[in-house]
């Protein structure tokens, strides 16, 4: 379920950003889309659902939090959309994630023309000549319920820090922080 409803939800993702954006090309609207349709972005949704309570897990999921997981979370979530699409065809589906990322689409389209974090990071400190930004990472808790966190250096300067559940999550959670720190000075030096 969770293969099919992967793939229905990209279709129905793909299919709507094309419709907003007719004239933004491959390169941005592939961000986009990866803006709102990522584990996270979708993990986020299965907890608004209150998704998690209706996961049936084995004994060591249940013990180290998996119904709060964002993979399980989002694996969930693909395969109520697979269920849906099966149940009632693909204009129903479709209704349905429109409503169910619609705050998701939005946050993503806000966070610069749909560029993760870091890229949208990394565009901007060239604009403001400060280099590339770099990251550093501490993990801290045990094997199987690891935390991350991560801070954003531009120019030798802690900018942000973020945290989440893998390396890369924190480097995201950071870098968009930093790039709204930031993002004044840009609009500043082009006044």
């Amino acid at each position: 379920m969770e293969f099919l409803g992967d793939s229905v939800l990209g279709l129905v993702v793909t299919e709507e950003l094309y419709k907003r954006f007719p004239d933004l090309d491959e390169s941005r609207l592939s961000p986009l889309r990866s803006g709102v349709v990522n584990m996270r972005a979708l993990a986020d949704i299965a907890r608004e659902l209150d998704l998690g309570k209706y996961i049936r897990l084995g004994k060591g999921e249940e013990v180290t939090g998996g119904r709060d997981k964002n993979s399980l979370l989002a694996d969930a979530l693909e395969a109520l959309i697979g269920a849906i699409y099966l149940h009632a065809g693909l204009a129903t589906t479709a209704t349905v994630v429109q409503k169910l990322i619609a705050t998701t689409l939005t946050q993503a389209m806000q966070r610069g023309a749909g560029l993760d974090g870091k890229t949208a990071l990394q565009e901007l400190t060239a604009q403001l000549g400060s280099g590339a930004p770099e990251y550093i990472v501490t993990e801290t808790g045990p094997d199987h319920d690891k935390s991350f966190s991560a801070d954003a250096m531009v120019a030798g300067v802690c900018i942000s820090s973020g945290t989440g559940k893998s390396k890369r999550e924190a480097e995201q959670v950071a870098a968009r922080s930093a790039y709204e720190i930031l993002k004044p000075q840009v609009m500043d030096d082009t006044k």
